[in-house]
């Protein structure tokens, strides 16, 4: 009979330990979650302070000029 499974909040190191040998998938896929948020939090500070600008936001809309528009006859378009 095997070991019954470790409860994360009694032992978290014997947990890992168990949940690297037992089950690896979900280990990674918490580590990579993880990493993800750190990332998320640490990038944008250091992309600022290395110089790194934005760039602006892509029109949505197409911009109508000013003025009155040109009539058309036949086929000038």
């Amino acid at each position: 009979m095997s070991n019954p499974t470790p409860a994360f909040f009694n032992g978290p190191l014997r947990y890992i330990r168990w949940s690297a040998r037992e089950r690896p998938a979900y280990l990674y896929s918490v580590a990579l979650g993880a990493f993800g948020l750190i990332m998320l939090a640490t990038v944008p500070p250091v992309q600022k302070r290395l110089g790194y600008e934005r760039a602006k936001p892509i029109p949505m809309t197409y911009p109508i000029p000013a003025g009155p528009r040109k009539q058309l006859s036949g086929y000038e378009d």
